[in-house]
């Protein structure tokens, strides 16, 4: 989620429903801790409540340091984050590729419990790989640690986002550990989410990639858990909206040149459900300002005037 869950795109979900939203992450190295984008990830004094930070991180000391650092920053819940699968997290032995070292999990759990006054959380995986799905047993190290809430993916570190989910094993953990558990992995609808809930029993659902460019998602579950009639997806003029207003923060908080390569990034997402040609998605990559991007959009939404529907109906072709 770094690099894609900024405070633009966290401020659209939780205007959405989204009852927590955590900080991307950020390495708990100190020559890391201050660089230019560790700082425009920094949390805020005025971002909303509750404010979670997640770090990254293999070593005890520089864990604990930047908790503390977090906390004193305004950060109201750490998250650690045992979870990321990417190549260059795991060679620095960081991220999922902790799931294989108990004993390390279990020293840098305990600096971090030890460094802040506030909840600390932990982000996790099902195991190493699916021949060795050792969840249960991190599980208990970190309830032991005083870890107040875990999340966990119901993939191993070796699946990465390959495959499926599975949820036998968050439901395990959910049976045997006295902390609240939530389920993750694959939950993309509501009818997806009940599923998982009844297969988990876990106290709550965290949503990643379903909500890449549908944000709306979390109005769709928040009503559905809430026992309120479901949002419908929303056209294409609705789309729209979500994208001008989630691209106008992207510019203010970024800036142009960072602003309107992080736009592209989500436009990718946007445009895929949207009635636009491939190629005319292309076209809004090649534009360089915030401008020329703005009367892009403007011009799109014009084309949009009309259409009530997300897609083109099919043509009966029998």
């Amino acid at each position: 989620m770094a690099g894609i869950s900024d405070r633009p795109f966290r401020q659209l979900c939780r205007d959405q429903g989204a009852g927590l939203v955590i900080n991307e992450m950020v390495s708990s190295k100190p020559e890391l801790r201050n660089t230019r984008k560790s700082e425009q990830r920094r949390l805020r004094r005025d971002d909303p409540e509750p404010r979670a930070v997640q770090l990254l991180g293999n070593d005890p000391a520089d864990l604990a340091q930047a908790a503390r650092q977090a906390h004193a920053d305004g950060a109201q819940i750490i998250d650690l984050n045992f979870g990321c699968p990417a190549k260059k997290v795991c060679r620095k032995a960081a991220g999922s590729a902790l799931m294989a070292e108990p004993d390390t999990v279990a020293r840098l759990l305990e600096a971090a419990v030890e460094a802040v006054p506030c909840p600390v959380t932990l982000k996790m995986r099902t195991g190493p790989d699916d021949s060795h799905r050792n969840a249960p047993e991190i599980a208990r190290i970190a309830e032991d640690a005083g870890i107040a809430m875990l999340s966990i993916h119901g993939r191993s570190r070796e699946q990465k986002y390959a495959g499926s989910a599975e949820y036998e094993t968050i439901a395990r953990v959910v049976g045997e550990r006295g902390i609240p558990v939530l389920a993750n992995g694959d939950i993309d609808s509501v009818d997806r989410a009940f599923t998982v809930l009844e297969a988990t029993q876990a106290a709550g659902l965290m949503v990643g990639r379903a909500a890449f460019g549908r944000p709306w998602l979390f109005a769709q579950l928040r009503a559905a858990l809430e026992g309120r009639p479901v949002p419908a997806e929303p056209d294409p003029r609705e789309i729209m909206g979500f994208v001008r207003e989630q691209f106008e923060n992207i510019y203010s908080h970024y800036g142009n040149m960072m602003g309107v390569r992080i736009a592209r990034k989500h436009w990718g997402w946007y445009s895929s459900r949207l009635p636009i040609e491939v190629g005319m998605r292309k076209e809004f990559n090649r534009l360089e300002t915030i401008e020329s991007q703005r009367d892009w959009l403007d011009r799109r939404e014009a084309d949009l005037q009309g259409l009530s529907q997300r897609h083109p109906e099919p043509t009966d072709q029998r």
